[in-house]
């Protein structure tokens, strides 16, 4: 089936195996378009618009592309060339916009890293991709260097950043006062950065790059996102520009009624997780937004961008949302205008939905991806149509398969559970020098999730959960996310997590790390019969343990392995 521009999903005739043809209704044909093409096309076409806001600063894209053309020629003059690494340090800034877009303009690879790192954490990545050159915050240059001195990496030039560089004149003392401690550093290196470390900032005073310096192919490898996934070991997932513009490309297809060059977009997902780097940026620019970027998603630093100008677009994850209904009530921000609302990395709760929609008077959909594509391949539609619970029907272009859980070469039962198997021109190649896994994850061509879904009569994917935290016990299947789901509607409860547990001759115990609201004491008994009355037998935990607080990504995601590692013995 083809989407046209007119159409949006709820027209679209059912089963939802949606698909629209490349340069019938979009002037980039993603077969061939790189990721400079659509930055180009950006500056060419909303030269005078804003292209990001920063702390109040906003940068056009007139200005936006004559920095991203010097940054390339000073880059260019440290060595950088045609598939070259340059690993990037960065919290969401202006800085980090340009070095992307400059690395790429020379045909290099951008390796994206959580810049809260430490020097042990980013060492086996570093020694895979080999980047000699590297672009980092300034108040982490310490890390940096004793990255450089560890056997194995390539480091030859480190950039600094300072984030103070790209805020107005008014406000540079505002990030000495980041509320979130990991951000915020010491007040003694913001105010004396390290002056033995090269400036990013000498990068973009310099010569523009020439206009015939050669540009990159589609196939190129754009970016190489590290994604440790359920082994625990780093694997470098590597996304062409073909595999961001197709994303990109979906996205607009999806999201009916964007205006160009005047979406503004919340940029508070960092640009290091695929999901922040597509959605935010990647997305933004194609559509010629202006990036509302923040460094961390606080509600300190969100809030006053709400109370200024609404952004029209939000990708997040529900806690932020949460957090948004929860600061804008308290302070008096209405959040009617903001029309398109789209979450991932988790979970959505239908009363979330509820909530949000009623107070923006826009919609909020759930869709589902994964870094190996780019990253969206399954998304609820951008319309009335959506389904609470559902992760939704397939992008465009996007094929699915559920298959067997103990054999992808054979399709799962209708109506049964089964493992997502996704195949599109979003999906990934394969993981930097790493074959093996490379073949374990692609098989015939199709991009195994380790998701376990369940398809509905109208096409409507519903997420189980992952394959390999998947509990077996007493013979029967598990699936923490089911359990889960139950525990949250507990008296007490604010938050939870399920682990197996190696239990004596075999098999697992079903253990829940549980959070309790404020002023609530852990009733085991009381959980256990909540359970009970929703879930077989064998499903309901043997041990509740009380945390704190959850461990987490820096999406929000809780890490199941971690808690097992906090609550087993």
């Amino acid at each position: 089936m083809t989407v046209d521009a007119g159409d949006t999903p709820e027209t679209l005739d059912r089963p939802w195996t949606v698909h629209y043809t490349p340069g019938t209704t979009h002037d980039l044909d993603y077969g061939t378009a790189t990721l400079c093409d659509q930055f180009d096309r950006a500056v060419r076409d909303h030269h005078d618009r804003p292209a990001t806001e920063f702390f109040g600063r906003l940068t056009s894209y007139s200005e936006l592309g004559s920095r991203v053309r010097r940054a390339a020629e000073g880059l260019r003059l440290l060595g950088v060339d045609k598939g070259d690494r340059v690993a990037v340090l960065l919290p969401n800034c202006p800085q980090g916009v340009v070095v992307f877009y400059a690395a790429l303009r020379l045909g290099a690879i951008v390796v994206e890293h959580n810049p809260l790192y430490t020097a042990d954490e980013l060492e086996a990545p570093f020694v895979d991709h080999g980047a000699k050159v590297v672009v980092t915050w300034n108040v982490i240059t310490d890390v940096v260097q004793d990255l450089a001195n560890r056997p194995g990496t390539a480091i030859e030039h480190i950039l600094a950043v300072d984030l103070l560089d790209a805020f107005p004149t008014a406000k540079r003392l505002a990030l000495r006062h980041l509320p979130v401690p990991s951000l915020r550093a010491s007040r003694a290196k913001l105010s004396r950065p390290d002056t033995h470390t090269p400036r990013w900032a000498a990068l973009e005073t310099g010569p523009e790059l020439d206009f015939s310096h050669p540009y990159p192919s589609s196939t190129d490898v754009a970016l190489i996102l590290y994604t440790s996934g359920t082994t625990g070991t780093p694997k470098g997932a590597m996304l062409t520009h073909a595999n961001l513009v197709a994303n990109s490309t979906q996205g607009k297809a999806w999201v009916p009624g964007l205006e160009p060059g005047r979406e503004r977009f919340l940029a508070s997902l960092p640009m290091f997780h695929a999901y922040g780097v597509t959605m935010c940026v990647v997305f933004g620019i194609a559509q010629g937004a202006r990036l509302q970027l923040v460094p961390t998603p606080d509600m300190d630093l969100i809030m006053p961008i709400f109370a200024k100008e609404l952004p029209t677009f939000i990708p997040a994850v529900p806690p932020i949302y949460t957090r948004i209904l929860e600061e804008a009530d308290r302070r008096g921000i209405s959040l009617q205008g903001i029309r398109n609302s789209f979450s991932g990395a988790m979970s959505l709760p239908a009363d979330l939905i509820e909530r949000w929609e009623a107070a923006t008077g826009g919609l909020l959909v759930e869709g589902y991806g994964m870094t190996e594509s780019s990253p969206i391949t399954v998304g609820n539609p951008m319309s009335t149509a959506r389904r609470a619970g559902s992760i939704g029907v397939p992008f465009p272009d996007t094929d699915i398969r559920i298959a067997r859980k103990d054999d992808p070469s054979e399709d799962s039962p209708a109506g049964e559970p089964g493992e997502l198997l996704v195949k599109g021109p979003q999906v990934f190649p394969g993981y930097w020098n790493n074959e093996q896994a490379t073949a374990e994850t692609l098989h015939d061509g199709w991009l195994r999730t380790g998701d376990v879904v369940v398809q509905d009569s109208d096409g409507f994917l519903h997420l189980v959960d992952r394959l390999k935290e998947m509990i077996v016990t007493g013979g029967f299947n598990v699936y923490p996310s089911e359990v889960e789901a139950v525990l949250r509607t507990a008296p007490g409860v604010a938050d939870c997590a399920v682990v197996g547990r190696a239990a004596s001759g075999g098999g697992e115990q079903v253990v829940a790390a549980v959070v309790l609201q404020p002023g609530a004491s852990l009733d085991v008994d009381a959980i256990r019969a909540h359970c009970k009355a929703s879930l077989a037998g064998y499903k309901v935990p043997r041990e509740f343990v009380e945390l704190d607080e959850l461990p987490a990504n820096p999406m929000g995601k809780v890490l199941r392995k971690k808690v097992a590692e906090a609550i087993n013995p």
